[in-house]
């Protein structure tokens, strides 16, 4: 499914003080994308429809998504150790044929990991579909069966996640949405300059697109958990930040004509 051609748009907008888009995570280390997933997004609609794990994700699978970073937020590596109370060895993560969980072996009494969070960042999601399918998931967005969360349970999101809909092309859409970011992430990633516009990075699913993401989930099952891959491309849109630009007119918009001679009081 391509990025152009849709009938409606759901706007998100996924902000929060952790955020967490795991998809190569392995064994002790919990890695984060720099932006969202479309399994962490799928995974927080069907929370909000209130579908269980073995549910078909087909209808959610099949819209195309596109992401605007808005704040990038900064990385954050969490330690973590466990052990157990009692001082005897901690058990393995499989089981045997009775389903009780192996012990390790050799004993092994204290588990290392590392989990990594985006801190402070703001995306704006689109995902486009049907009109119907996207009635249903706005209204499911506006009041959630269960919590809503960015990526991990322990990450949930401020407020509003929902923007609204629109039935611009994904594209159009991320390109007119107005600046999500904080005062303070704004104030960062100006740096003290003034411009009157900012670049913002944005992934969109395109079958032609020259990168791919393993994030599209097969099943949430217990004992089924899959994931495929989807093509993407990466691009930039240009938005307004709010601050007038020196080189336009702020009543007609035109550009302001320049006299070289005029330093030198000519």
């Amino acid at each position: 499914m391509t990025a152009t051609n849709t009938d409606a748009v759901l706007l998100l907008r996924l902000a929060g003080p952790l955020q967490s888009w795991g998809e190569t995570s392995r064994f002790n280390r919990r890695e984060t994308r720099p932006e969202p997933t479309k399994s962490g997004v799928i995974g927080l609609l069907a929370a909000a429809l209130g579908l269980e794990r073995d549910a078909d994700l087909t209808p959610l699978t099949s819209l195309t998504m596109g992401v605007r970073t808005d704040q990038p937020g900064t990385l954050l590596r969490d330690f973590h150790t466990a052990s157990d109370h009692r001082g005897i060895p901690l058990k393995q993560s499989g089981v045997n044929a009775k389903g009780l969980q192996k012990p390790t072996g050799p004993a092994k009494y204290t588990h290392v990991t590392q989990r990594y969070y985006l801190q402070d960042a703001v995306f704006l999601v689109a995902l486009a579909g049907g009109v119907d399918v996207i009635d249903v998931l706005a209204a499911a967005v506006r009041r959630p069966a269960y919590p809503l969360a960015l990526g991990r349970r322990s990450c949930p999101p401020t407020q509003p996640i929902l923007l609204g809909t629109e039935r611009e092309a994904v594209l159009d859409t991320l390109a007119q949405q107005p600046w999500q970011a904080s005062d303070t992430g704004r104030a960062q990633y100006l740096r003290g300059t003034k411009p009157a516009f900012v670049d913002l990075p944005i992934t969109v699913d395109d079958n032609d697109g020259t990168d791919t993401r393993h994030d599209v989930p097969t099943s949430f099952g217990l004992h089924d958990r899959g994931f495929r891959e989807r093509r993407v491309r990466h691009s930039t849109v240009r938005i307004p930040t709010g601050i007038p630009d020196p080189q336009l007119d702020p009543d007609s918009g035109t550009p302001v004509g320049h006299d070289p001679f005029s330093l030198l009081g000519w």
